[in-house]
């Protein structure tokens, strides 16, 4: 299916009855507000009508104020209960059922696996599998993940391989681990780098009033180990005791349904000392990240992080670690610096480089914007998307 044909103009004699639906299904509305709404927009801008499949959340309101219809969908994210997850399976296949979709795609690793199951079971021809990054099943190193870990793999290599099954991934990391654990039919799948960024929305701010005149480093993530916060923090005290002067912003909150979540007492713990200024969750990334000098994300592991993306679209030196999907949004010494993952003093001499050489900042960021316009564009991802759609057998028109 060429663009072009995507592209093409609806015909007026369409008649309601024929519109295309495809099901968006996440275990969060959180998600699907923050990463899928430009898709959700754009396959509206085509005629197909995109539905949200979550557990609700505040973010279900947002996504009916868009105009999106929303289905419930109840699931437990850190339940191992056979039996409940068996009534998450069902509920799935009712729903499909029910709306008798011209194709589904399922994000997060609960809602692929039983997204998928569900969907043979109620005979739903096209199925989209998003793998957004290996997730706490695949990294954590606790007891609970090391005993789930093989059941997943499992149930992945069964279900990834069907037939109707098309998978995206956002690196190509991700996927070659995937290929080597045989959990997938290399030509079913495909690689879209991230959800895009808006590129109007995150656009470079020069000589803004926002800025403040002191140097500002941001960590903007969900607040769990994963994403390399212990390492920020860290860096930062590292930074403080040699006298740098640099707030050091994380903005986010913890994640319940995750086990390496940050606790409530880590959190006051850091409130305390001082070294950090934790500012919760923030709702207009693209004011936070205006103020910004510099953006880091020590992450241990990503698909393609939206936070790094968006900041290089503003025209912000990054610093990441060498790892996955981190990779895809950073060249090393272009638009920002990749450091080796769990080193907090390595993370800190890349940030002081940074914040000690503002011409620097200022050449990496027009880089990463260059790159961002280049690569990451919301509308090319949602097109390529579309594109899948077609390769798993829907008809666009």
């Amino acid at each position: 299916m060429h663009l072009a044909a995507i592209n093409a103009p609806l015909s007026k004699a369409q008649s309601l009855e024929n519109t295309l639906k495809i099901l968006l299904v996440a275990n969060t509305s959180w998600y699907l507000y923050n990463f899928r709404l430009p898709l959700a927009r754009y396959l509206r801008s085509r005629g197909i009508e995109a539905i949200m499949v979550s557990p609700r959340d505040p973010y279900v309101e947002r996504l009916q104020a868009e105009g999106f219809r929303w289905i419930e969908f109840k699931l437990d994210r850190r339940s191992l209960n056979p039996l409940s997850e068996l009534f998450a399976v069902v509920r799935l296949m009712r729903i499909y059922r029910r709306e008798r979709p011209s194709a589904v795609h399922h994000f997060t690793i609960k809602c692929v696996l039983y997204g998928t199951i569900a969907a043979k079971l109620s005979r739903t021809r096209s199925v989209v599998n998003a793998v957004t990054g290996l997730g706490h099943v695949f990294l954590g190193s606790g007891l609970k993940a090391r005993i789930i870990r093989p059941l997943v793999k499992w149930f992945y290599r069964h279900i990834l391989t069907a037939r109707r099954v098309r998978v995206v991934f956002q690196n190509p990391d991700d996927l070659e681990t995937f290929r080597e654990l045989h959990l997938v039919v290399p030509n079913r799948t495909i690689i879209i780098r991230g959800s895009g960024v808006n590129l109007q929305r995150f656009a470079p701010r020069p000589g803004s009033p926002d800025v403040p005149p002191h140097a500002n480093v941001l960590f903007a993530s969900r607040l769990i180990a994963e994403k390399g916060i212990h390492e920020f923090v860290e860096a930062a005290r590292i930074l403080r005791t040699k006298g740098c002067t640099a707030t050091f912003q994380i903005a986010g909150d913890p994640d319940s349904g995750n086990p390496s979540s940050i606790s409530e007492a880590t959190l006051e713990e850091w409130r305390r000392e001082g070294a950090v200024d934790l500012i919760g969750h923030v709702d207009n990334m693209a004011d936070l990240v205006a103020t910004a000098t510099v953006v880091a994300l020590p992450s241990y592991r990503e698909g393609t992080p939206r936070i790094l993306l968006e900041a290089a679209a503003m025209g912000k030196p990054i610093v990441a670690t060498d790892v996955p999907g981190c990779r895809e949004a950073v060249e090393s010494g272009k638009n920002g610096f990749l450091v080796p993952p769990r080193d907090a003093l390595a993370l800190a001499e890349a940030i002081e480089k940074l914040l000690d050489d503002r011409a620097l900042c200022e050449e990496m960021g027009k880089a990463g914007r260059q790159k961002m316009v280049r690569e990451f564009d919301d509308q090319d991802v949602a097109k390529r998307t579309c594109e899948v759609y077609a390769m798993a057998g829907v008809a666009l028109r």
